[in-house]
């Protein structure tokens, strides 16, 4: 069972893919750790070596902030943007999409579920 940043890794995936279960790692960051590393990519998870283990925890720790760190970051970057008091901040306090997205008609995921008004009829063409 390899075990980075406090993530189990899928034992039947390749390397390459199961390093991005890690929040923060994505395919070119899996690619350039396993590069440097010196591991290849197609090995299946379960086929690694404890070295080879070891030696991508160390590449993924000398990289930058992965899991908890990453978050935490993130979430104080969003609490910043809410307490200054800047357009992002507003929109997040708002539960509406920040980045300039259409809100007419879309951002379902952002704005919840329809909220059913009384009284309004549907206007039929």
């Amino acid at each position: 069972m390899a075990r980075i940043a406090g993530i189990d890794l899928p034992l039947n995936k390749r390397t390459d893919v199961a390093l991005t279960y890690i929040y923060g790692i994505g395919f070119s960051r899996s690619d350039s750790i396993l590069e440097t590393a010196r591991v290849p990519g197609g090995v299946r998870v379960k086929d690694l070596t404890e070295d080879q283990v070891r030696q991508i925890r160390r590449v993924i720790e000398d990289q930058g902030r992965v899991e908890g760190d990453l978050r935490k970051n993130v979430q104080m970057d969003i609490k910043r943007l809410i307490e200054i008091g800047c357009y992002r901040g507003i929109r997040h306090r708002s539960g509406l999409p920040v980045r300039g997205q259409r809100t007419h008609t879309n951002a379902r995921t952002k704005k919840g579920p329809r909220v059913a008004v009384a009284g309004k009829k549907k206007v039929r063409k």
